[in-house]
């Protein structure tokens, strides 16, 4: 059995020795394997000191106390192995001192990839097999729970450096990242200087899991300071050393409670609890260390020993009753081993008698197996045994299945009260190859460290839900990260994005940005209650301009119509009317004909509205400025020449639509960005700039109109409106002076209502600051409308 830095003894280590004897006991027994041979065997200690450890291997050797190489001193017979199971470094030595003396070594330790050099150690085997799964199946815990932030703690050694490689890589590829790695040494002196050091960096890390992986001493260094300093609040991780690494003491706490242990997958050992429970030293009485253990652990002695003054064991006392903290009935992984090792050296032995059997005699082949192999008492490392025999034989026997190197069991290790821990198996690992891995595991049975009322999460950064996506941290590792809220139009509908994905344009992300909706399409529609009232505002002034034509037409004969060219009036209620109705156009859903027609019959009738007011204004200057017979404008004003303004206006502008529609007409789009949530069927305008020509060229006639009007505002007359059109085109021209920077500001359907508007807006303006004057005369006061009514009007302005 192995002990502890400054010889503290590992007493669960003693399994070893009665699974060794378990396994010679029965093979003794079996009359199909080794039939009238007896197998005997010696037992040396491996001491915390290789140095010592390697000088008893040495007496062994040579049978003497004196160190002479390559020599042997043993008077009966030779051995035929040795098993051992310290460390790797001990197994090289081992190994090339052994081969001196042609004896094989069986080593039950970790396997080691440097062990299976055979070129170098050609009579060296390992009972373990390869732990190449062993990085997968912690890869695969990891991630199960989602801990990418981890501690990694490996002996300082070469096989330690070997799986620091593999392990970093594999897990860079998986998106865990290391927070910091130990080095553990190989040698290690109890409360050294370096311990404070050592737990203080575990204390204050960030990672909640530590991976213990190591040489058996620098496990065991581990373990001192683990036990010295306890630390809370962490999950360790540990390979199939794990009853190496919980020492034998009497804590009701231990900082490895709650961890976690990779083993291979072994079978039951039948027969073999029972046989520890049964075992005595009485059985063994040359074992010195069967009877230390019972004496110092039990406090009691066997009838007839030599410790009398120690009070006597009961009947029913055994193994069973040792102390929570040393567990012997739990088989562990190198006992499994060991009795594979045992079964393994039987069958060699076995192999070489059936082959010297069928070469020579049979009398001939029991003297030969007599004189190396030592019946009852000697030990079963005798006899030089070539290493060919051992190749291609069974790990095991039919009692006991062989070691899988696929697949690998999870146990748990739960405290309880009096120092008592337990090793729980809480799921399983089969990996057939890189790429087909597996992982069972019953979390309801998992027992967490202190400190843990669930999970524990171990992470650099917390996960970034859905709507947000990771960004790196620069000069940090790829684990820590900030969280960013995806763009306006993008979503992430995962933990931990890498990248946020653009909606469609028919779709719109939530207020979260987790996921995308269904953009709705919409458009200023008759049913909207924005719609609903500009069609209501239209068609009442709609109506109210018919009425003022029915008024007009009724009252054609009077003064009041009469004055100022009564056909400019009608042309002009006529316009005003159809201004009203072509805003219609502009509600509803976008079709082609309603594309091309609203832009166009909005310009060509507000056209013959304004081009109708300019004939009215300049009507109004031939008849008060040049009255004069003989004159050329009486000339224009008699033959009627102001009629033709709104036919030439008309026709430059409709020359100016027809380019537009030329060149680049209107044409139905679908918006998809203006309105959140809302893809908004609107009509482009095709050519901006035919566009603005058409306004601006309306514009250009409501200025002309209105500087004529300003000009002859104060012209003398009863019925002289120059004063209304006056005060109309400053309505005009105010609206649509700001119509351009609201238009400009707005977006979707908002943009069309805001057009609408200032249509019926800019009209309404015409009709009422022209018209309702007059209709208040003709209606309201028709003495003035008469003739007798003109002429008192005038005697009272003194004309």
């Amino acid at each position: 059995p192995d002990a502890a830095p400054l010889f503290r003894w590992l007493w669960k280590n003693y399994q070893y020795v009665l699974a060794f004897r378990f396994a010679i006991q029965e093979i003794n027994k079996n009359p199909q394997l080794l039939p009238n041979l007896t197998l005997g065997f010696k037992f040396y200690n491996a001491f915390a000191s290789e140095q010592y450890t390697l000088l008893s291997i040495v007496y062994w050797l040579l049978g003497a106390t004196i160190p002479l190489p390559n020599y042997t001193c043993h008077t009966q017979g030779r051995h035929v192995a040795i098993i051992a199971g310290t460390t790797s470094a001990l197994s090289v030595e081992f190994g090339t001192l052994l081969e001196l003396y042609k004896t094989p070594q069986l080593t039950y330790g970790p396997f080691d990839p440097m062990l299976n050099d055979k070129d170098q150690f050609p009579s060296l085997y390992q009972m373990a097999s390869s732990d190449s799964s062993l990085g997968h199946g912690m890869i695969s815990l990891l991630l199960h729970f989602g801990w990418t932030w981890v501690a990694l703690f490996v002996s300082d050694d070469m096989k330690g450096e070997q799986f620091l490689q593999y392990f970093e890589a594999a897990m860079l590829k998986k998106g865990i990242c290391v927070a910091f790695t130990v080095k553990l040494p190989v040698t290690k002196k109890l409360y050294a200087g370096s311990d404070l050091t050592f737990m203080s960096s575990i204390r204050v890390s960030s990672a909640n899991v530590h991976i213990l992986y190591g040489d058996v001493r620098g496990l065991i260094s581990v373990d001192i300071s683990v036990q010295s300093f306890l630390t809370m609040g962490k999950v360790w991780i540990m390979t199939s050393k794990w009853d190496l690494v919980i020492s034998e003491t009497n804590h009701i706490l231990h900082s490895l409670h709650g961890g976690f242990s990779f083993s291979p997958h072994k079978e039951e050992i039948p027969g073999l609890k029972l046989f520890v429970k049964t075992a005595k030293p009485s059985h063994y009485p040359e074992d010195f260390y069967f009877s230390k253990l019972w004496l110092f652990h039990l406090g009691c002695s066997l009838e007839g020993s030599f410790c009398g003054h120690i009070g006597t064991c009961s009947p029913n006392t055994s193994l069973e009753f040792l102390p929570g903290h040393i567990d012997l009935l739990t088989i562990s992984d190198s006992s499994y081993l060991v009795y594979n090792a045992v079964y393994t050296v039987a069958h060699v032995l076995h192999k070489m008698i059936l082959e010297k059997v069928e070469m020579r005699s049979l009398a001939e082949a029991s003297h030969l197996v007599s004189e190396n192999i030592l019946e009852g008492r000697k030990c079963l490392f005798s006899a030089y045994t070539s290493p060919s025999n051992l190749k291609g034989l069974p790990v095991s026997t039919d009692s006991c299945s062989p070691a899988s190197s696929n697949p690998e069991e999870n146990p748990n290790i739960v405290n309880f009260p009096a120092g008592f821990r337990l090793l729980v198996k809480i799921g399983e690992f089969s990996s057939k190859s890189p790429h087909d891995q597996d992982l069972l595991i019953n979390e309801d049975i998992i027992e967490w460290p202190v400190g843990f009322k669930k999970t524990p999460q171990s992470v650099c950064s917390q996960s970034c839900g859905p709507g947000f996506r990771k960004m790196s941290q620069e000069g940090r590792p790829v684990c820590c990260y900030t969280c960013v809220f995806c763009p306006e139009r993008d979503v992430s509908n995962q933990t931990d994005a890498e990248q946020c994905i653009q909606c469609a344009e028919h779709e719109y992300p939530n207020m979260e940005r987790s996921h995308c909706l269904p953009k709705m399409m919409t458009f200023l529609a008759f049913e909207d209650a924005l719609g609903m009232a500009l069609v209501c505002m239209a068609l009442c002034f709609s109506v109210t301009t018919a009425a003022v034509l029915g008024v007009f037409v009724k009252h054609r004969d009077t003064p009041i119509v009469k004055a100022n060219n009564r056909s400019l009036s009608y042309i002009l209620l006529i316009a005003l009317l159809l201004c009203f109705l072509c805003s219609l156009l502009f509600i509803g859903r976008p079709n082609t004909a309603t594309c091309l027609l609203r832009q166009i019959t909005f310009g060509l009738v507000f056209t013959v509205a304004i081009s109708a007011v300019l004939a009215k204004t300049i009507t109004v200057i031939l008849a008060f400025k040049v009255m004069k017979p003989g004159r050329t404008m009486r000339r224009l004003l008699v033959s009627g020449a102001s009629n033709f303004i709104i036919p030439i206006c008309s026709l430059i502008q409709l020359a100016l639509c027809g380019i537009w529609l030329g060149i680049s007409p209107p044409f139905i789009e679908l918006d998809a960005y203006s309105e959140h949530g809302h893809i908004i069927l609107v009509c482009n305008k095709g050519s901006v700039t035919a566009f603005y020509c058409v306004l601006g060229y309306l514009g250009s006639l409501a200025l002309a109109s209105f500087t004529v009007a300003f000009l002859a505002r104060n012209l003398p007359d009863t019925f002289n409106e120059a004063k209304f059109l006056t005060f109309s085109m400053l309505v005009f021209c105010s609206v649509w002076v700001t119509f351009l920077p609201v238009y400009h500001s707005t977006k979707g359907k908002v943009m069309v209502a805001v057009e609408v508007f200032s249509i019926l807006a800019s009209s309404a303006g015409l009709l009422g600051c022209i018209f309702v004057p007059k209709c208040y005369i003709i209606l309201i006061r028709p003495e003035k409308n008469s003739l007798k009514g003109l002429k008192k009007r005038a005697s009272s302005k003194g004309f």
